[in-house]
């Protein structure tokens, strides 16, 4: 095979006889891609197919294991009659069996590497996202951002936000008066989604050790580049956690990667699978940032797949920036089914000698048309073409295949154990005992002046009496008062600069 591109597979000709050798080409590979199809019809297999290609041209990959099967790419596959025989079918000659270099990463922790990120990288529009907030709740958390990045907080996991938030609702009148209407009741409706995300295993994504993006980049001892795999088997039960940590990883590639515009090869590849999750009820602002992020990525030399059943899962406008596709059997049986099967003929360019309309609903398991992106940057001509079959295991590894490829991962050690180091909770807790500190020695102060017969100096110009009890006078503000507000505001600001957030709103690491 070439050595600038992916075999694919074989084109058929009409009577169903070998045409030609179907690739796609590396210095394509960053522009982005497409795999549909309904299930049982081979998207997945494609995927294995695709992703251990880019891994034997030295290309890093990023792909989410939803039924567990995938795992299979980390050990040697079997020459199996039906498998041989597609390779001989397809003219792949010769058909050679080998594993993958593979990572596992686990949300949970339990099949994989745990996998984290912090509060603050993950940013204010997808925590809203994440928690399903209203506008109005969106419109707090952002304030309540605003005011920790500003005052360099880190909100490193949930006990974070939660103190932070806390403190936003001690303060909504005077925040109010500065940034615009902010609630208690608004401020509590976001606790309470905290919660429930805590209880969705929230606590255990958010966090540090944080991901590095550079394990997710490498290659092996022999070029290959090394295939991450998510499990998220379990993680589906959530698809909303999903689809927003994949968000979320792709926004810190964008914004952590420098520009290479179109190197000869992808430095990574990103499988999204699952894709209807993503934009499914997502906001129109989000939308467009997405948008965005798959538009300007490709300079970054990272090029996103998206998996998903149908073609209209994904929304037009980032449907015309995906160069490379692999349509597999779609039914049309009902009328929406009949509009995503001529949506998907409509993005191919057509092929005279069949109709591309009727082809997508008679293929078989395992063939797919296949429209790459040729020389130029054209997009070929739409091809009827039998996939080729991989080279890892077709199905998944058994528990003690995994758990031995984990104990010997190069990042083994390094994201086990939890780290809790000083970040908002800590530093507003300590806050608040100062405040308790100051404001219990100011009242032992104005005890002691109230019983000893002195007055001070109505500088002021307010009444000089005591109030009620012996008290300071109603409408003014106490000596404790007025510490525990100065100490309010002053939390964070001397720990350096604000931060700066992204396109998506994540943390800019650098």
């Amino acid at each position: 095979m070439a050595a600038d591109s992916i075999f694919l597979g074989a084109s058929r000709k009409p009577d169903d006889s070998y045409q030609q050798a179907e690739s796609l080409l590396l210095k394509f590979g960053n522009r982005h891609g497409l795999i549909t199809g309904a299930t049982g019809t081979g998207k997945t297999v494609t995927l294995q197919v695709l992703a251990e290609g880019f891994s034997q041209a030295g290309v890093p990959v990023f792909c989410a294991d939803i039924k567990g099967d995938l795992s299979g790419i980390a050990a040697k596959g079997e020459a199996k009659d039906f498998l041989v025989k597609r390779a001989a079918d397809v003219k792949l000659d010769p058909y050679e069996l080998s594993a993958s270099p593979v990572i596992f990463w686990d949300i949970f922790g339990e099949q994989g590497h745990p996998i984290r990120a912090t509060i603050s990288e993950m940013g204010p529009l997808l925590l809203s996202r994440l928690m399903n907030l209203t506008d109005a709740q969106e419109g707090v958390l952002n304030i309540a951002f605003k005011i920790a990045d500003e005052d360099g907080l880190l909100l490193l996991d949930m006990k974070d936000l939660q103190a932070l938030l806390v403190n936003v609702a001690e303060r909504a009148e005077e925040l109010s008066t500065k940034y615009g209407n902010v609630t208690k009741p608004s401020v509590g409706a976001i606790q309470r989604s905290l919660l429930v995300l805590e209880q969705q295993g929230g606590t255990k994504f958010f966090g540090e050790p944080a991901l590095k993006i550079s394990d997710i980049m490498r290659t092996g001892t022999n070029g290959r580049g090394v295939v991450s795999v998510l499990a998220a088997d379990k993680l589906m039960n959530n698809p909303r956690l999903y689809s927003t940590f994949l968000l979320w990883l792709l926004s810190e590639l964008f914004e952590e990667l420098p520009e290479v515009g179109d190197p000869e090869k992808p430095r990574l590849v990103f499988f999204f699978d699952e894709a209807h999750l993503l934009f499914n009820e997502a906001p129109k602002a989000l939308l467009t940032r997405v948008e965005q992020v798959v538009r300007l990525i490709r300079s970054k030399g990272v090029g996103v797949y998206f998996i998903s059943q149908n073609p209209l899962d994904v929304p037009e406008t980032v449907l015309s920036q995906l160069g490379n596709r692999l349509q597999h059997a779609l039914r049309a049986y009902t009328p929406r089914e009949q509009n995503a099967v001529k949506t998907a003929a409509d993005t191919f360019r057509p092929n005279p000698d069949f109709n591309t309309f009727a082809a997508i609903t008679n293929l078989a398991t395992g063939e797919a048309l296949v429209s790459t992106l040729a020389d130029k940057g054209v997009p070929s001509m739409v091809q009827r073409t039998l996939i080729r079959p991989p080279s890892g295991r077709i199905g998944p590894l058994t528990s003690d295949e995994r758990q031995r490829l984990i104990n010997a991962s190069p990042v083994a050690g390094q994201y086990d154990e939890m780290v809790d180091r000083e970040s908002a909770y800590e530093l507003l807790q300590k806050k608040a005992e100062q405040a308790k500190t100051e404001a219990d020695a100011a009242k032992q102060v104005e005890e002691a002046d109230s019983t000893s017969g002195w007055t001070l100096p109505d500088i002021l110009g307010g009444s000089s009496k005591p109030g009620p009890r012996g008290g300071q006078p109603r409408g003014r503000q106490t000596v404790a008062e007025a510490a525990m507000k100065s100490v309010v505001r002053s939390v964070g600001s001397s720990l350096g600069r604000a931060l700066v957030r992204g396109i998506l709103g994540s943390l800019s690491r650098r």
